[in-house]
């Protein structure tokens, strides 16, 4: 319902981004059914991926069961095996732990993003901020802003190599704020600091004249953890 989707329309979204990961899945109608009514509590880690992905959100915090199933237990997905990934056969348990419950890339968590922008209409400079989640699966970033940080919702889609980041935005305003509604996109390249908790460089992108402009923007790092009660303390305007 919050991304405005049937559940055909969802199900080929997460088909696409398994794609786009090179991890393809078989999601459908009848399993996203099966999620939303808990007749499947938790799904197999190819569709959480495509989850994250689709929702920008964490899968702890879709309201998913992800408590480790037990060995050999058919996942209601109706494929053999463990709905999460599995831990070494000789680990103990409190590195079978780490295993199931390590975070998802360095990258993952919650940051700040703060851009400068010229506003011809006003004839002034501003800072747009947001807080975002970053998820993390291999090189790929998903950053997805949270719904009551700004008057606007911000997703980017990104690509590491090494410490480059590299990727495209897109900047949805609302009826309310001063730009009723507009949408905008554009690219990015920034640079990661040695220390990795800071990300610095540049934005582009067009105005309503088709002229193309260009400016500052950062992710800072805040916090590593996105569970619900994390995401509920971000989830506000940042001074």
């Amino acid at each position: 319902m919050g991304l405005l989707m049937s559940q055909d329309d969802f199900a080929r979204a997460l088909r696409e981004a398994g794609t786009r990961a090179g991890v393809p899945n078989d999601a459908n109608k009848r399993l996203v059914q099966r999620w939303e009514s808990g007749t499947t509590a938790a799904p197999r880690p190819v569709y959480a991926r495509a989850l994250e992905a689709v929702t920008g959100l964490p899968i702890e915090s879709l309201g998913f069961d992800m408590t480790p199933a037990p060995q050999g237990r058919i996942s209601s997905d109706g494929h053999g095996g463990h709905d999460l990934e599995p831990a070494p056969r000789n680990a103990a348990p409190a590195a079978r732990a780490t295993v199931q419950t390590a975070p998802q890339g360095g990258y993952s968590g919650v940051w700040l993003s703060r851009y400068e922008y010229y506003s011809s209409g006003r004839e002034a400079d501003f800072v747009g901020r947001h807080y975002v989640v970053i998820l993390q699966h291999g090189s790929r970033l998903t950053v997805r802003s949270l719904p009551r940080t700004s008057n606007s919702q911000l997703t980017m889609d990104l690509t590491v190599d090494g410490s480059v980041v590299t990727g495209t935005w897109v900047e949805q305003t609302t009826q309310e704020s001063y730009y009723r509604g507009a949408r905008y996109h554009g690219a990015i390249q920034m640079l990661v600091e040695p220390t990795a908790r800071r990300m610095g460089g540049k934005w582009v992108g067009f105005g309503k004249e088709m002229d193309v402009n260009t400016g500052p923007w950062e992710l800072i790092f805040q916090d590593r953890s996105t569970n619900k009660a994390t995401l509920a303390q971000y989830d506000t305007p940042p001074e």
